[in-house]
This record gives C-alpha cells, structure tokens and sequence, in this order.
C-alpha cells in the first residue's frame, strides 16, 4: 500500500480563494492526500473540487459529510460529480456527524445514528454503481433513483466511527473507517475492530497538529478545542469507552455550568495525548506513531493560528 500523507482543508486563517498557490504546492512537500470536514464553516465538496483542479496529483476524500444534512440522493449525486471530475481519486467518507449540528444547527432529529450510516452506506453503494434504487429502509424510503452520473470507479466509501459498533460496520460493509480525536496508543483499541471486516480496510485519522508552537501556548488553544468536543455526547462516550479517566472532572465542571474550571480540569497529559505538538521533527514523529499503530492515511488537521504555510511547509515530509 502506498504511503500517505494527509492534510485537512481549506486551511484556516487564509480566504479560500487564496489557498492555491499552497495547495499547488503540497504535492512537491510530499502530501498524497486532502481531507475536507463539515461543521460550520465550508461544505466538504466545494474545497474539495477546487483541489482537483489546483493540484491534480492529489487524492481527495471527506472527512466527513454528514448522513442526516443532505438526502440520501443529493448526497450520492455530490459524491459521483467530485469522483467524475477527478477519476480514481476520490474517496467519500460519511458519518453521523453530532447532535448539535444535525439538530441545534439543521433542525434535523438526531434519531437512530447507527442505522441511519448503515443505511445511508447500504444506498450508496447501489446508487453510485448506477443501480436503479427503490428501498425502504429503516429510516429513510428511496423510490426509483438512478444516478445519472456514474464515476468510474465508483468512489470508495469509508464510515467515521468511534465505538465498536460503528467500527464494525466500517470494517464490514465500507472500505474502511475514518477515525477522530484519539491519541496514538488509542488507536490500537480502535483499529482491531475495522479489522475484523479485513485486514486491508483504509484507517484515515484527522490528527489534531501544533507544530513549532511553545507549549504553554498549545495546551492553551488545545484546552478549548478539547472542552468543546468532549462535551458533546458522542465524543464523551467515546473517551468513556476508551477509559479516559482524567476527563471526569472537566464533565462535572461543564455540567455544573463552571466553563473556566472545566477548561482548568484537563489535565497537561490529555491535551498532549490529544494534540499533537511541539517542533516539527517531534510532530512528525508523533504522527507516524499513529500510523505504527494502524492508521493507513494520517489527515493532518492544523490548529496553528495565523497564516498556516509555514505550518504545513514544516510538516511536509519532502
């Protein structure tokens, strides 16, 4: 398998119509690989589909698109355009994102996530094969879609999961999963059940970088970003799953309503656990820890503040 080297975009701190030059370039610092995510700020195609056209060389894939915020059509046409236009190069990952953007932000009921992934992967694969679709799933009916675009190959489809069941499914019904917010020992716990699907299964990990940041400055932006996503319901079972111990406090802070002393509650060794960083040579050495342990594709999300070049020049492995 070839060796990957992954980066999440668009990259914050730069407008998104000023990001070629850079993206030009990551093929010459030794990225393979593009990663786009959904929240609040870009969809995960339109980045995605400037890349293609910018730096032809490099593979593309979401990370993720949620199930619930586009129909199951609308999804499988978004995805068969992007495959279309950059052929062989396209990987779609989907996943059930969370309650506070399925249901704060889209007013859309976060109801059955684990069927709604497995049927949403189940229609997919029919849909982006140009197979005539008439279905009713558990949460959702499709009556008579064709696609009338139809890549070739049809895109390989990966399932954001964090707890096993999730990670079975990836491992049995996609081509692999994609992982989120763990350290590197983590992924030892994660990987074994994608694995049970087959040993070859694609593991893509976002991990969370700081390069050539000092320390304090670090755990600092990385306390916030951790109170944020370990509150969220799925993210707290997870890192209950895991055994992380040390974050009890911080949810019994944040329950309580005390922001300040929850963020006081993360402990030194799970913000560096959690986020990478440090100088550049050590984080790339922590990043290749993560693949020692599993990851096939590392999707470097960077949470360098300012003009992020330096940054993602440093982390380049050419």
């Amino acid at each position: 398998m070839e060796r990957r080297w992954g980066i999440t975009v668009p990259f914050q701190g730069l407008p998104l119509a000023d990001q070629r030059e850079l993206i030009t370039e990551l093929p010459d610092l030794g990225y393979t690989d593009v990663w786009s995510a959904e929240a609040n700020g870009t969809d995960a195609f339109t980045p995605l589909a400037l890349a293609s056209a910018w730096a032809p060389k490099l593979r593309l894939g979401t990370a993720i698109v949620p199930v619930y915020t586009r129909g199951p059509a609308t999804l499988a046409m978004s995805a068969a355009t992007l495959a279309a236009a950059a052929p062989g190069r396209f990987a779609l990952g989907i996943g059930t994102s969370s309650n506070v953007i399925v249901q704060r932000w889209n007013g859309i009921p976060f109801e059955e996530p684990y069927k709604r992934v497995r049927d949403t992967l189940r229609f997919l694969r029919k849909a982006l094969r140009g197979e005539k679709v008439t279905e009713n799933y558990a949460t959702f009916q499709v009556q008579g879609f064709t696609a009338g675009v139809v890549a070739d190959p049809p895109p390989p489809l990966l399932v954001a999961a964090l707890r096993p069941g999730m990670l079975r499914l990836a491992g049995r019904e996609a081509d692999g999963a994609i992982i989120n917010w763990l350290s590197a020992d983590d992924v030892r716990t994660v990987v074994p059940h994608v694995h049970e699907g087959g040993p070859d299964k694609e593991i893509v990990a976002r991990i969370f970088v700081m390069p050539d940041t000092d320390a304090d400055t670090a755990r600092g932006v990385a306390r916030r970003q951790i109170a944020a996503y370990m509150n969220v319901p799925v993210y707290r079972a997870f890192h209950e799953w895991l055994g992380r111990e040390e974050l009890k406090p911080m949810w019994q802070a944040w329950e309580s309503g005390d922001r300040k002393a929850a963020l006081a509650a993360i402990p030194d060794s799970v913000v560096d656990d959690l986020v990478v960083h440090g100088p550049a040579a050590h984080c790339r050495e922590r990043i290749q820890q993560y693949m020692a342990n599993g990851v096939t594709t590392p999707a470097i999300a960077l949470m360098t503040q300012g003009d992020p070049a330096a940054a993602i020049r440093a982390l380049g492995l050419k």
